[in-house]
C-alpha cells in the first residue's frame, strides 16, 4: 500500500507539536527555556501547519508569513540567529523520527526525506536572509545613534578644552629665566610643577628638569636662541618630576634681556588634561569609523557565512560522508562558527556602551566568575588564590560589565599559564590623587608580554595571539574608563603578567 504522506502529517500533527515544544523548551538554549509554553505552542502550531502546506500542497505563502512574523518576534527579544535555526531544525528531526516508525520502502523514505530537506532548506535560507536584513537595519540605526553621540561628545570635549585653556591662562603658571642653559630665576609654581623647593631649582641646568627622551630637542631650541628676537616660541616636551614621573608640558618662550644679558624667558604650563582630551576626541572619531566598517562587514560577510554554515551542517548529516571527509566538514563548521564569534565581537565593540549601575559587592562578583571558569582552571590544573579585603565597602558599578572585564583577564591568564601554575586574584582599597578606589589585581605565571607593549595591549585590534581580533583588553579598558576608573598592566619580575583595575568608590 502506497504511503500517504498527507495523512501521516495530519495524524501526527499533535505529537509533532508536543515533541517540538518540549525539545524547544529544554534543549535549544536559555532564551527559549524562559519563553512561556503557551507562546511556544502557538508559534509551533503555526509553523507545523505552514510546513504542511509546503510539503503537501507546495504552498509557500503560510511559511513566508510565519517567517516574517517569527523574525520580528525573535529579533526584538534578542535571540541568536543560530538558536532560531536550531529551532527550525527540530521539525525535521522529530518528523523523521516518526517516519522511521512506519514501514516505508527505501524509495518512499528517500522521497519523503528529500521533501522535508527542501522545505527546511527554503525555510532556513529565507529566515536567515530576513533575520540578517532586519539585523542590519538595526545595526545601521545603532550606528546613527553612535555617530550622533560621538558628535555630541566631541563638541562637549572641544568646549571643555576651550574652557580648560581659558582657565589655565587665568591661573598661575610656571615662570623661568635661562642664561647659558642655567635657570637664574623660577617662580614657586615652576618649582611645584617639578616637585622641588626653590633652592633646588635656581642655578641648575634647565635640561635637568626635562625627560631624557626630549633633552636633545630642548637643548637645540635654547642653544639657538642667541640673537635678540621678539618672536615667541612655543613647543611641547615632557618635564621630569623629582619623583621620576614624566608629564606633557608646553612652553611659551621668547628671547629678552634679563640682568643686562640675553636670556630665554618662558611660561611653563602642564597640558596633561589637554592631551587626554585630544586622545579622547581621536578615540571617539575612531569608534565612529569602526562602527561604519562593522555595519558594512556585517552585511557583506554574515549572509554568505550563514549560507556556508547551513550547507555544511546539512552536508554533515549525509551518512555517506565518513572518515577524513567528515572530519574536514567538522573543522569547516567549527571555523565558520569562530568567524561568526569574531563578527559578534566586532558588533559588540561598535555598539554604544551603556551602564546599568547598582550597588554590588566586589567579592561576590569575583567569586562568581572564578567559579564560572572552574572547569577551565581544572583543564590545566591551575590553582586560584584569592586575597580579598572583606572590609571594603560595596561599590556602585555595572555588575555584568565588571564581570566581563574580570572574565576577559582570567581567560587570558589561563591561556598564558603553563599546567600546574597559579593565578592570584586580590582586591583592596587604594588611595590615589586624594580619591579612593577599589583595586582588583589579577596575577598569573604565564609567558607575560614585552614591557614596551604595556600600553599597546589595550588598543583595539592589537594582539599577539595567533587567533583572536584583539578586542578583549580594549573592551576591559573601555568598561573601566566608563566607570571613571583606569586599568594598567605590567610584566612581573618573576614571570607572568599583572593586571590592575581601579574603580572609584566615590564621585559616581
Amino acid at each position: 500500500m502506497e504511503f500517504d504522506f498527507s495523512r501521516f502529517l495530519y495524524l501526527k500533527e499533535p505529537e509533532i507539536i508536543s515533541n517540538w515544544v518540549e525539545k524547544l523548551h529544554t534543549q535549544v538554549g536559555d532564551q527559549y527555556a524562559t519563553r512561556p509554553v503557551e507562546e511556544l505552542e502557538r508559534t509551533i502550531t503555526e509553523a507545523v501547519k505552514a510546513n504542511f502546506q509546503v510539503l503537501v500542497h507546495e504552498n509557500y505563502d503560510p511559511i513566508n508569513t510565519f517567517i516574517d512574523k517569527i523574525t520580528v518576534m525573535r529579533l526584538e527579544a534578542g535571540f541568536l540567529l543560530s538558536d532560531v535555526q536550531k529551532a527550525f531544525e527540530l521539525y525535521r528531526v522529530i518528523a523523521i523520527g516518526f517516519l522511521l516508525e512506519n514501514n516505508l520502502s527505501a524509495k518512499e523514505l528517500k522521497e519523503t526525506i528529500k521533501k522535508m530537506n527542501l522545505c527546511l532548506a527554503y525555510t532556513m535560507q529565507r529566515f536567515s536572509d530576513h533575520f540578517q536584513d532586519m539585523h542590519q537595519k538595526k545595526i545601521l540605526e545603532q550606528n546613527k545613534v553612535l555617530e550622533q553621540m560621538v558628535k555630541k561628545r566631541t563638541a562637549a570635549l572641544e568646549e571643555s578644552e576651550r574652557k580648560y585653556k581659558t582657565l589655565v591662562e587665568e591661573i598661575n603658571d610656571g615662570y623661568f629665566v635661562i642664561q647659558d642653559k642655567v635657570i637664574v630665576f623660577a617662580n614657586q609654581e615652576f618649582c611645584n610643577m617639578h616637585g622641588y623647593d626653590l633652592e633646588n631649582v635656581q642655578g641648575k641646568i634647565f635640561t635637568d628638569f626635562v625627560a631624557k627622551s626630549h633633552r636633545n630637542q630642548v637643548l637645540e631650541i635654547y642653544s639657538g636662541n642667541t640673537n635678540d628676537n621678539d618672536t615667541p616660541q612655543v613647543f611641547e616636551y615632557r618635564r621630569l618630576m623629582k619623583s621620576g614621573e614624566e608629564f606633557p608640558t608646553e612652553i611659551h618662550g621668547k628671547i629678552t634681556r634679563y640682568g643686562n644679558k640675553i636670556s630665554s624667558i618662558g611660561i611653563c604650563r602642564d597640558i596633561t588634561g589637554r592631551v587626554k582630551m585630544e586622545q579622547k576626541i581621536r578615540e571617539n572619531e575612531r569608534m565612529a569609523y569602526i562602527g561604519q566598517i562593522t555595519a558594512s562587514l556585517s552585511h557583506e560577510i554574515r549572509n554568505p557565512l550563514s549560507a556556508v554554515k547551513m550547507n555544511l551542517q546539512i552536508l554533515n548529516k549525509n551518512q555517506d560522508i565518513t572518515g577524513n571527509d567528515k572530519r574536514r566538514v567538522d573543522i569547516s563548521v567549527s571555523e565558520v562558527i569562530r568567524l561568526e564569534q569574531i563578527l559578534n565581537q566586532l558588533l559588540d565593540f561598535a555598539k554604544p556602551l551603556q551602564l546599568n549601575m547598582a550597588v554590588c559587592n566586589i567579592s561576590d562578583i569575583l567569586n562568581s566568575y572564578i567559579e564560572l571558569l572552574e572547569m577551565k582552571f581544572k583543564e590545566k590544573n591551575l590553582s586560584v588564590v584569592t586575597l580579598f579585603n572583606n572590609k571594603v565597602s560595596d561599590v556602585r558599578v555595572d555588575k555584568g560589565k565588571i564581570g566581563q572585564t574580570v572574565i576577559n583577564i582570567l581567560i587570558n591568564a589561563i591561556e598564558a599559564s603553563q599546567d600546574f601554575g597559579q593565578i592570584i586574584v586580590r582586591y583592596d582599597l587604594n588611595s590615589e590623587a586624594k580619591n579612593e578606589f577599589v583595586q582588583i589585581i589579577i596575577d598569573d605565571e604565564g609567558i607575560g608580554f614585552e614591557e614596551k607593549n604595556s600600553q599597546e595591549i589595550f588598543k583595539p585590534f592589537f594582539t599577539t595571539k595567533t587567533k583572536g581580533v584583539g578586542l578583549g583588553l580594549a573592551n576591559v579598558k573601555r568598561i573601566i574608563e566608563a566607570h571613571n576608573g583606569f586599568v594598567a598592566a605590567r610584566k612581573r619580575k618573576e614571570k607572568g603578567s599583572s593586571f590592575s583595575l581601579m574603580i572609584p568608590i566615590r564621585g559616581r
